[in-house]
């Protein structure tokens, strides 16, 4: 079953030691709470051109009118259009380019998290939902300072570890804030 259920979300807050409302904010904000897409049952993903363009192997060749390079956040057919033009010219670049699933983990954390490759991390990963928070739950436990921001609620602090220094431009930390507040409120009510 790709679902993740919700006893299973509180089964991993648990065993990671984290607040299950926290986790529960971060897939609201990272996917809308899902994993794969409706239309296509397709792991979700978001293809990162700037990543791509300083992780491919052969970044000096020219890139013509690459169609990775126009991708933006976008709906997924166009990221996965990005993401499979960008895999032709470079698989590995593509994989560690692209945040992946439910709690959108960049490729790039693979070895953090305890692959031996992207392709491995992306592998488990398509499997399930359940996989997926796995994953974003070890990357976490190695980032010292978002596993601290999570436990005390530093919105400001997750949102700059988990979505880099334009957070602020996005709102990351106030949609995690809103949205932790909005379970909160649902779970009292």
């Amino acid at each position: 079953m790709k679902k993740l259920s919700d006893q299973q979300l509180r089964e991993l807050a648990l065993a990671f030691g984290y607040d299950y409302s926290v986790l529960k904010a971060l897939i609201i904000v990272e996917s809308n709470q899902k994993g794969f897409s409706d239309t296509t049952g397709r792991i979700i993903i978001q293809f990162e051109p700037s990543w791509f363009k300083r992780l491919r192997s052969n970044r000096k060749t020219n890139n013509g009118n690459s169609i990775w390079q126009a991708n933006s956040v976008g709906d997924q057919t166009a990221e996965w259009t990005a993401f499979n033009n960008a895999f032709a010219l470079d698989p590995e670049a593509a994989m560690k380019s692209t945040s992946i699933g439910m709690m959108q983990i960049m490729g790039f954390h693979y070895s953090e998290i305890g692959f031996d490759s992207v392709g491995k991390m992306w592998d488990f990963a398509k499997e399930s939902e359940y996989n997926q928070v796995i994953i974003t739950l070890k990357w976490i436990n190695a980032v010292p300072q978002l596993k601290a921001a999570l436990k005390t609620k530093n919105w400001q602090k997750v949102a700059y570890h988990y979505n880099g220094s334009a957070y602020k431009k996005f709102g990351y930390d106030t949609k995690l804030a809103n949205a932790y507040k909005y379970l909160i409120d649902q779970n009292n009510g």
